[in-house]
């Protein structure tokens, strides 16, 4: 499939491939997405703490921030470890952030504070069209998986915007030891749904997306969020 992201609604039964018995799905993105832009939310938060920096600034620091990052992946680690360690991680991504746009290092406080703000599901949204796609799907017998570059926090977001009723499982980077592009989520998806790769296709919104469901043998279609 082409890199270019189709802009409408994505409808596997209207695709001219065999049909497939599963949709491994990402989250951020594509099926829910944040109601306030990270770079509002950083500013406020910093502003707090005595560290003037702009929206604007945020927003363009980021990407690259993110780029530079390692995988959001800890092998081998469960329960307090593995929530000490996605907390390292963001509170890395943030303190770079800062240190970038507005040359101040961010307090432990303030790391703290953004990673259980994000935890919260009244931040997020689901994106209008998900809950009918996803009851539509299931009603037609697909079986329905995330698979996410996320931390824990997904495990208690999902369930209170009203999705987990309509998934099967969900995989997410920081327990399996592995983020996309790498095939490893998905082959953990596939293996707890009990189905090869040509049964099921993958629905992002990322380059990573699409390399890591090629890596894992699957199809990929892209949509685009505005």
């Amino acid at each position: 499939m082409d890199r270019e992201p189709r802009r409408q609604p994505i409808d596997p039964g209207a695709q001219p491939w065999p049909r497939p018995r599963a949709l491994l799905l990402d989250a951020m993105g594509t099926l829910i997405g944040l109601r306030r832009s990270v770079g509002q939310t950083y500013a406020e938060h910093a502003a707090r703490h005595g560290i003037c920096v702009t929206a604007a600034a945020i927003k363009g620091a980021l990407p690259q921030v993110l780029r530079q990052a390692p995988p959001l992946a800890f092998p081998g680690l469960v329960g307090d470890a593995l929530l000490t360690a996605e907390r390292d991680w963001w509170g890395d991504r943030i303190d770079g952030l800062l240190q970038s746009t507005a040359g101040a290092p961010a307090p432990q406080a303030l790391r703290h504070e953004l990673f259980d703000h994000y935890a919260d599901p009244q931040v997020w949204r689901v994106y209008d069209d998900v809950p009918a796609c996803l009851e539509r799907w299931r009603a037609a017998g697909l079986r329905l998986a995330v698979v996410s570059n996320f931390d824990t926090r997904l495990l208690g977001i999902l369930p209170s915007l009203g999705l987990s009723s309509l998934l099967d499982t969900v995989i997410i980077s920081s327990s399996v030891g592995a983020a996309k592009p790498s095939p490893l989520p998905f082959q953990r998806a596939l293996d707890s749904l009990g189905l090869p790769a040509d049964q099921a296709w993958h629905v992002g919104d990322s380059p990573e997306d699409v390399e890591g469901a090629r890596a894992a043998g699957l199809r990929c279609l892209l949509v685009r969020r505005s």
